[in-house]
């Protein structure tokens, strides 16, 4: 019972929590700027390790989660996947260079790092934020392992025709991004495969020697705190290492912000309405939605470190991302659990 109430009360507050790490990763940015240089001895070609193992301990509760044998089901739906697709592969990246042009058409820099977010699709916190608004974790899991392949196909294609060829046949400033698939399939590798290996093999030892119901009563309830509190460490991480980024070039941050959170709400209401009308039940549309509305930002900042420089402007741009996505998706999950309450309990969709 009291493991019970002390889930109930970091849930419940949760929003809280996230804005308190916010705030707390940005004063030790400015009051104690050797923070940075600790997490800065993390750093790798593969990025930093401290905010790496966030996001796979993070990820890895809602996965052990998952019910790895009705995967099948999944990509049986081929309406799901299609609409999927959709939204993460022409809508997601056509809607990021609208804005992009629309907001930095004179400012290429700018430009070219909200091009290198919008193609980079999530395979990462979309899992905490579905689960968060429950959403169905079966969807969410093949969803990701469904966009991670086409990631890993397309990324470098989409770099070059949105960053290198649309901007020259619009007449604006274009780049040269060269970014192999080797690098993709490593970030898709470390940020996904791991956690879903840990959860796959925790799920096939422990069932058979404890049962599903001490599997999902007692473990899975000791296991998914986890989730929360690896989020709040990346979160104060991340605000730690770039937050003075924002505190001291306030004006250029918003200039990021103001776009991004349109992004977010844009295609996250547009993916929400496609699934309804797909007559998708509540659980899968918010898979669909969540894994729309996010995005690789560690791909995205990785490219643009490699490509431009980790003082360019276009490596500023993705660590803003994140830093917007947090507060912008976590109420975004507010919204998903209202419109189950306002229209899903009503008109009970029957899935497709």
């Amino acid at each position: 019972m009291g493991q019970a109430k002390k889930l109930h009360f970091l849930d419940r507050y949760l929003t809280l929590w996230i804005f308190l790490a916010m705030l707390v990763g940005v004063l030790l940015s400015v009051w104690m700027p050797s923070v940075k240089e600790v997490i800065g001895s993390f750093d790798t070609t593969s990025g930093n390790w401290l905010i790496g193992l966030g996001l796979i301990v993070m990820m890895y509760p809602p996965l052990a989660k998952v019910r790895y044998k009705s995967m099948p089901k999944v990509f049986k739906n081929t309406r799901i996947l299609l609409l999927s697709f959709l939204l993460n592969w022409l809508i997601g990246p056509v809607l990021m260079f609208v804005l992009a042009i629309i907001f930095f058409h004179n400012e290429p820099h700018y430009m070219v790092g909200l091009i290198l977010i919008g193609i980079a699709r999530c395979i990462a916190m979309v899992i905490v934020w579905n689960d968060l608004a429950k959403g169905s974790t079966e969807y969410c899991a093949g969803l990701i392992a469904f966009n991670s392949i086409f990631q890993i196909i397309f990324y470098s294609a989409y770099a070059y025709i949105f960053i290198t060829v649309l901007p020259d046949l619009l007449g604006l400033q274009s780049s040269v991004v060269n970014i192999s698939m080797l690098e993709i399939a490593k970030s898709v590798g470390i940020y996904l495969g791991i956690p879903f290996v840990l959860g796959i093999l925790t799920r096939m030892i422990l069932i058979p020697l404890k049962g599903e119901k001490w599997y999902t009563g007692q473990f899975m309830a000791k296991l998914s705190p986890l989730t929360l509190i690896a989020l709040l460490f990346t979160i104060l991480v991340m605000f730690a290492t770039k937050g003075d980024d924002v505190v001291h070039l306030p004006l250029q941050a918003v200039k990021v912000i103001i776009p991004l959170a349109i992004y977010f709400m844009i295609i996250f209401f547009i993916a929400f309405f496609l699934a309804y009308k797909l007559k998708a039940r509540y659980e899968e549309s918010v898979s669909v939605s969540f894994t729309a509305a996010s995005n690789n930002f560690e791909l995205a900042i990785a490219v643009a470190i490699a490509v431009f420089g980790i003082h360019s402007i276009e490596a500023f741009v993705g660590v803003i991302g994140p830093l917007v996505e947090v507060p912008v998706l976590i109420s975004l999950v507010n919204v998903a659990l209202w419109i189950k309450k306002k229209y899903f309990a009503l008109e009970g969709n029957k899935g497709v």
